[in-house]
């Protein structure tokens, strides 16, 4: 199996490498509007299709409603993310990095905490509502500044269960299960060689078929 995961890393390494360099580039050149479409994003991904989560993100991008757009604006848009609620989610992020004036200061707070991105992914936790180990994780990862965290959604787990890190798949994952699986990723890319945000969208990629998001 080591052989076969090294073999299919060699296939999808450039595409990979250009993802992770296509997020950085989010961080050092994009507006805090372009940061919280990915945070937007990131909200809608669980139990929803990557590219489902998407669509969503760039429909309400594009008309405007996720600038500007109530809770009951937007929960007909979740039709393609399975939950109402996430509404809620988008709308009580806005509120905390956009002022009564329309002023984004997303930026700003994350420049506090991104040098230490597991400190980050706590704050994110804390602070943002619907966010979650796995969404902060996948966060940060997308503007380039998770890359030593993983994103421990049900394709990557399946995985892991394949390959044998884990013996089964976890019943939940509390903030320190999450830890400890992701600390056993870790070691397993380090013995194959692989950057732990590369194993990552390789796995992801083998489940669905593209090095996406």
């Amino acid at each position: 199996m080591v052989a076969e995961i090294l073999r299919l890393y060699h296939q999808r390494k450039a595409a990979i490498e250009a993802r992770l360099e296509e997020f950085r580039r989010l961080w050092e050149q994009g507006s805090d509007q372009d940061l919280f479409v990915e945070l937007a994003y990131c909200l809608l991904t669980p139990q929803a299709r990557g590219r489902n989560a998407w669509i969503t993100v760039e429909r309400l991008r594009t008309s405007g409603l996720l600038w500007t757009g109530s809770v009951a604006d937007l929960e007909p848009e979740m039709r393609l993310v399975r939950f109402r609620r996430k509404a809620r989610y988008l709308v009580a992020a806005r509120g905390l990095f956009r002022d009564t004036q329309g002023r984004w200061h997303l930026r700003e707070q994350l420049q506090r905490w991104v040098l230490d991105p597991p400190a980050a992914r706590r704050w994110l936790v804390a602070q943002v509502p619907g966010m979650g180990f796995k969404e902060a994780s996948h966060f940060l990862r997308n503007i380039g500044h998770g890359e030593r965290l993983a994103i421990l959604d049900r394709h990557i787990l399946r995985h892991l269960v394949r390959y044998g890190v884990l013996a089964a798949l976890p019943r939940s994952l509390t903030p320190r299960r999450y830890q400890e699986v992701e600390a056993r990723m870790q070691t397993f890319a380090e013995g194959l060689g692989i950057p732990l945000a590369h194993l990552d969208l390789l796995l992801w990629s083998l489940s669905t078929g593209e090095v996406f998001k």
